[in-house]
């Protein structure tokens, strides 16, 4: 067998993978159809470029992201260390700036001996008796995707994602909002419009109202819970947004020290402060819609948008059908999927999959054994989850700590049981590291 590896697809998974290939002294012919071909959210050729927010959670190891995240750093996670030298103020949040984070990535990996960079569309599997890592993420080329049904021996499955909006920095009238953390958590470092009842109702009104992006009819409403369209959430209730992305708790307006009736947080996205981005508003409403409806916000009355909320569409394999506990395919196994493509939801956890792809795929193609990854660790519960779960309404996955097994404690709050199970995880994925020679 050559000495390779391919992997399809330069974002967050692909990046990862081909690093972790490259740092055990195998090739890797890592492909990227950006800027030849632009998908619908990109707007670089990048490598690594992340599309709808700049977070990537919490820090905390008591949350989900958090934990996963410290699974990246024991792992030797290559996007996780670019990322570091490119954060921006987010509270207790990871952050980055998202260009300059990807701009390094692609330089770095440029520079990379092993790691041959081809900027061209592949539109079938490359015949060749070698690993190959499938990480085309959500936005995999429609030429590509009909080549994997045809693998799969099944359709691929779609549901639909959306953007938040970008602000201007310098459109914002700052005399009508205030900075703030959530119960005072950190710095000061997001940017908060207060809403009254009215202004809050008037809001809810325009959104369930206003003209959106049609859909076609086959695909109406298969939206990720996760990242749903705040026009979607709208429509659950009234004050469904006030308890959703615009809940006001754990903020007090100083210039009237009470808390507001909802609040519109805006995030900063690059290092520089030039532009904020709307938190938790993925939309679909139609760009003049957007601008007419989000300037009447107090603050964002002249605001000027760099980019605005659009909807994509999301590719992922029913992955409990196809693929194991080595993000290795069931029928094939010199391919391995990562990132969403493979049925895991979120920046972190699609790191998370090319990183393992990446280092399951090296041990491959140097004929060492694969181990199980624990499943009291985050990494192993993810995987172990989307390969066992039920294939029949399989939707794509985030970590969190209810797939790690329960452990029997009694009289322990939710937080502190949270930070058990995150230190079994460590103690775990520790172990696994030394006896999988990682």
């Amino acid at each position: 067998m050559e000495k390779k590896v391919i992997v399809i697809g330069g974002g967050l998974a692909g990046v990862e993978a081909a690093y972790q290939v490259s740092k055990r002294g195998i090739e890797v012919d890592l492909y990227e159809m950006r800027p030849q071909i632009m998908t619908e959210a990109h707007t670089t050729g990048f490598l690594g470029e992340m599309v709808c927010s700049n977070s990537l959670g919490s820090c905390s190891i008591s949350s989900s992201s958090g934990l996963l995240k410290k699974e990246l750093e024991m792992l030797d996670s290559f996007f996780l260390k670019i990322a570091e030298k490119n954060r921006v103020p987010a509270g207790n949040s990871f952050a980055v700036d998202r260009m300059k984070l990807a701009e390094q990535i692609t330089y770095e990996l440029k520079s990379m001996r092993n790691v041959n960079l081809l900027n061209k569309e592949i539109e079938e599997l490359p015949e060749k008796d070698i690993p190959v890592i499938i990480a085309t993420g959500p936005l995999t080329s429609w030429e590509f995707a009909k080549s994997l049904t045809k693998t799969t021996m099944r359709k691929n499955l779609f549901f639909f994602d959306a953007t938040s909006p970008i602000i201007s920095a310098e459109s914002i009238d700052y005399t009508k909002v205030f900075y703030a953390s959530r119960y005072n958590k950190g710095e000061a470092d997001f940017i908060n419009i207060p809403l009254n009842e009215n202004q809050y109702n008037d809001f809810v009104y325009d959104l369930i109202n206003a003209e959106k992006v049609e859909i076609k009819d086959f695909e109406n409403n298969i939206f990720f819970e996760a990242c749903l369209p705040v026009e979607e959430i709208a429509q659950r209730g009234e004050k469904a947004l006030a308890f959703g992305p615009m809940k006001p708790v754990g903020l007090i307006d100083p210039q009237t020290n009470k808390m507001p009736y909802a609040v519109i947080q805006l995030r900063q996205d690059d290092t520089k402060k030039n532009f904020y981005q709307l938190i938790g508003f993925q939309t679909r409403l139609k760009w003049r819609e957007q601008k007419r409806i989000f300037r009447k916000f107090p603050g964002l009355e002249n605001a000027k948008f760099e980019r605005y909320g659009r909807m994509h569409r999301n590719t992922y394999i029913n992955a409990p059908l196809l693929i194991d506990r080595f993000y290795q395919s069931k029928k094939s196994k010199n391919i391995f999927f990562a990132g969403q493509i493979s049925g895991v939801e979120g920046y972190v956890e699609s790191i998370n999959s090319g990183l393992l792809a990446g280092i399951f795929a090296s041990k491959k193609i140097l004929n060492k054994p694969l181990y199980n990854l624990p499943e009291q660790t985050a990494s192993g519960a993810l995987i172990n989850y989307i390969s066992q779960a039920n294939w029949k309404d399989f939707k794509p996955t985030k970590f969190t700590f209810g797939l790690l097994p329960d452990i029997k404690v009694k009289k322990i709050n939710k937080r502190t049981k949270k930070e058990l199970k995150a230190k079994i995880a460590i103690e775990g994925l520790d172990k696994w590291i030394k006896k999988a020679d990682i």
